[in-house]
């Protein structure tokens, strides 16, 4: 199929540049997605989405446009395209954004990322419900349990893009995810609810459906009792799963865009200090069997391991080709791929024991963060901790403050990053933050 693809897109570039675009750049993608899911007991959902679609940008005569479609026939197609072209003349020039440079396509890895599960392309029904029922046992495990939702989602993805100034790449990928949601009877009023979701490109060293739905089912029962303690400043300890959603907004504050747009309190902290000297943080996009792999980025760029923060100095930028010129400075990349941080020596359980008095973040229930400012305030759930060891469960509290402040006082990376995750924080450590309550 790649070879297939391969040939649609170099076709819709030659057709383009024939309709007279200077440069265009063609993707042509296969897709097909599952869903099952189950809720108390019973299949009420099966899906199947199959596509097949073709993106192209167009650089015509100092102007771009890009276009999509899926009707796939040559005739067609080169009607499609002679108007898109012809539309692309009607827009405004704009000097900086221009084809990506071929040598930015040059230095690709050649690794095998391993981002093919042939036991998921080949999934059959019967082994998909059976998941979905397992998951919904286990976490329905308990008579408060008023209700479960459980589910299974899984993909099978074929790309290939072809620009005119010599990128050509293909790409297959897999993906599987299954989890619940289960709510349990408090009381006359209260239900709380928690679920647990794991995914990645391969089955192999995922926990087993009966493993996710008992660990939904202990999350929710953990929460009984859960109220709002006295407003404190403390030990703040944040789960694993919780951190990619704290850290990972800073990385809007090192995009090109938002320093060219003056939207970043980041923008004149390169080689300077933002954090602690616990914090180093690298980009690594070769990381075998990772969603978020890849040997090139959105922009056809080869990809290679970067360092982000190395003993709370920030080393780079995230910069695409067309800021990147509106700037002056060099292209970097455009974003992400697997952030992986230097580990400390302890796991969640070691934190936990040498913490006298703190809090411990489960999840965050909303709240907002202004990376202009650096300013932010969550609301969160999770656990007092008193004398080393979980005490009662909170929720409906709030931290507030500005990244700035919050980096520098990052005390402790732990040892324990989610296999599957593409964010891999380790479960972090943080001194003296204030958190609002009763």
């Amino acid at each position: 199929m790649q070879a297939d693809l391969l040939k649609q897109a170099a076709d819709a570039v030659a057709v383009a540049l024939e309709a007279g675009a200077d440069d265009a750049v063609s993707a042509v993608s296969w897709g097909r997605s599952l869903e099952f899911q189950f809720r108390d007991g019973r299949l009420e959902k099966v899906q199947e989405n199959m596509s097949r679609g073709l993106g192209v940008s167009l650089y015509v005569d100092g102007r771009f446009s890009s276009h999509s479609t899926n009707d796939m026939d040559p005739t067609r197609l080169r009607g499609f395209l002679d108007e898109a072209v012809a539309l692309t003349r009607l827009l405004e020039p704009d000097p900086y954004r221009l084809i990506t440079p071929p040598e930015l396509y040059e230095g690709r890895a050649d690794v095998d990322l391993q981002q093919v599960d042939r036991g998921l392309v080949d999934l059959d029904r019967e082994t998909r419900v059976d998941w979905c029922r397992t998951l919904a046992d286990a976490a329905s495990d308990h008579e408060e349990v008023i209700s479960s939702t459980s589910g299974v989602m899984d993909s099978h993805s074929v790309s290939a893009r072809v620009a005119s100034n010599g990128f050509e790449a293909a790409v297959e990928r897999t993906s599987v995810w299954y989890g619940c949601e289960t709510t349990i009877r408090e009381g006359e009023h209260k239900r709380p609810e928690a679920y647990r979701w794991v995914g990645g490109s391969h089955l192999e060293g995922l926990p087993s459906p009966a493993e996710t739905g008992a660990e939904a089912l202990r999350r929710v029962l953990a929460r009984r009792g859960a109220a709002k303690i006295p407003s404190c400043r403390t030990t703040m300890i944040v789960d694993r799963e919780a951190a990619p959603s704290l850290l990972g907004r800073i990385f809007g504050a090192m995009g090109a865009g938002s320093i060219q747009q003056k939207r970043s309190f980041l923008a004149d902290k390169l080689h300077g200090s933002v954090a602690s000297s616990a914090l180093t943080m690298r980009d690594d996009p070769f990381r075998p069997r990772s969603l978020a792999s890849c040997l090139f980025d959105g922009e056809g760029i080869a990809t290679r391991k970067r360092d982000i923060i190395v003993g709370g100095d920030l080393q780079m930028f995230f910069v695409d080709t067309y800021y990147g010129r509106k700037l002056g400075w060099e292209p970097t990349t455009s974003g992400t791929s697997n952030v992986v941080f230097d580990h400390g020596d302890q796991d969640l359980a070691g934190l936990v024991a040498g913490c006298q008095d703190g809090i411990y973040v489960t999840s965050w229930l909303g709240g907002n963060a202004n990376m202009t400012t650096g300013d932010f305030s969550f609301g969160l759930r999770g656990h007092a901790v008193r004398g080393g060891a979980l005490a009662e469960p909170i929720s409906e509290m709030n931290v507030t403050g500005n990244y700035s402040d919050l980096l520098q006082k990052l005390a402790v990376v732990g040892n324990d990053p989610l296999p599957w995750s593409t964010f891999r924080s380790p479960t972090l450590l943080f001194e003296d933050i204030q958190f609002s309550g009763s």
